[in-house]
Formats: C-alpha cells, sequence, structure tokens
C-alpha cells in the first residue's frame, strides 16, 4: 500500500490528501450541482467515514451543493490498484462517482487523455452499478465507450469495496471480489490506450445531469450523501 486514507480524524477531508473542484454552471453535463471548497456541509469526516454530501440549496444558480474532492497533486499514480470503500446515495436524480481523471493531459484535452470510472451509479437504475474508461477512440460523445454494469442490489445500504486493477497491459474492474469488466491495451497508440501516464482519483455526487437526470428528477430530495469509509492505494 503506497497510499490511504482511513479517515479516522474528523472535521475537513485531510489537506495534504484532498483538494477540491469548485464550480457550477452544468460541468458540461448539464448537472445541477455547485462545487464547494473546504465546506463541511458538503464534505466531512465524521466517525471514521468521509461524508460527501450534496444538499439542496440555491449557490450561483444552481439548485444544489456538493462536493467534488481530488487527489491530484497529491495523489498521483501510473498503475496500481485504487479501490474505495463506500456506500452510495441513491434516489432518482442522483450520480455518484468514484473516478480518475490524468493528472498532465500529455495527450490532450478530454478524452484523448483518458478517463477511468472506477464507479457510477444514476439512481434511476438503483440495481445496478458501472464501470468504464474513456478515450479518443472510445468515448459517450461518439456512442463507442467501454463500459459495463454489475448487478447490485443494496449500494446504497451497505459498503462496497469498488476497485481497478490497472498496469500496463489491461484494467480489470472489481466490485468486492468479483471481477466485471477489462479494459486492455490494444498497441495502437494513445487513441486508444492513453493509460501509460500519472492519473488522480475524484470523488463526487453530482446531481441531475444528461445521465443523472436521464429519467428526471426526487423533487422531494433534500440531500445525498455518499459514505466513503476508506480509501488505499496500492503498487507491485
Amino acid at each position: 500500500m503506497i497510499w490511504s486514507d482511513e479517515f479516522n480524524t474528523n472535521g475537513l477531508p485531510d489537506t495534504t490528501k484532498w483538494g477540491y473542484d469548485v464550480g457550477g454552471n452544468g460541468w458540461g453535463n448539464n448537472e445541477l450541482e455547485y462545487y464547494t471548497k473546504a465546506d463541511t456541509s458538503n464534505a466531512v469526516v465524521r466517525d471514521g467515514k468521509l461524508l460527501i454530501i450534496a444538499k439542496k440549496e440555491n449557490k450561483e444558480h444552481n439548485t444544489f451543493t456538493s462536493a467534488r474532492l481530488v487527489t491530484k497533486g497529491k495523489g498521483d499514480w501510473r498503475y496500481g490498484r485504487i479501490e474505495v470503500s463506500a456506500k452510495l446515495p441513491i434516489a432518482k436524480g442522483t450520480w455518484p462517482a468514484i473516478w480518475m481523471l490524468p493528472t498532465d493531459w500529455k495527450y490532450g484535452g478530454w478524452p484523448a487523455s483518458g478517463e477511468i470510472d472506477i464507479m457510477e451509479n444514476v439512481g434511476f437504475m438503483p440495481d445496478t452499478v458501472f464501470g468504464s474508461v474513456h478515450t479518443k477512440s472510445f468515448n459517450h460523445v461518439i456512442h463507442t465507450q467501454k463500459t459495463k454494469g454489475f448487478y447490485l442490489n443494496d449500494a446504497d445500504k451497505t459498503f462496497h469495496v469498488y476497485a481497478v486493477e490497472w498496469n500496463k497491459d489491461r484494467i480489470d474492474f472489481f466490485v468486492d471480489a468479483h471481477p466485471y469488466f477489462s479494459f486492455s491495451n490494444t498497441g495502437k497508440g494513445f487513441a486508444e490506450w492513453p493509460f501509460d501516464q500519472k492519473f488522480h482519483l475524484i470523488l463526487n455526487v453530482a446531481m441531475g445531469g444528461n445521465w443523472g437526470g436521464m429519467r428526471g428528477m426526487d423533487e422531494t430530495l433534500k440531500q445525498a450523501v455518499m459514505e466513503v469509509d476508506y480509501v488505499r492505494v496500492f503498487q507491485q
């Protein structure tokens, strides 16, 4: 294990391990949240868990506030096993995610430099979590993304470990001990495999948006909370 956060100190997340993406205006997906910085009403460590809280409150013309925590500059890795133990919020319109973006964007802007989605869930599909990759050749804008769902009917009731094992040949996706999706290096260059660079981890709860809000929103929803028990990164 080369990096971890067990979330054992109450208060704001550890600033030596986590930074924030801040702002609103849809994030390219027509989302409804404004991501705040260092605000315990949206991201707080309490009783051994990190809570990422999306709250219904208008800010900067956005319907919700939330948090998007990033390890960029504090935890950047090329290859390894990245695992996150989490319990998800599931309601119509929620879109929690555990994912990775390139730190240096060597091959250009999204999607050319890649994206690894360790776990995504949309609340209108409460019994499924998804693992995906996005590259220049394979991405959702051109309907070629490489993705697979995993049936999980209690993601909002219990903690599960969402993980990838990533090496120079492939990326394998897991829920708990179950491998369910693999993406291999074709050897055809960065357009298909940009995953030879350092990536960092992102934890967030989005609300609505092109995918999360595809079936509408639960208008009675006041808040949605993703609980994270730990984050652990291993390398051989």
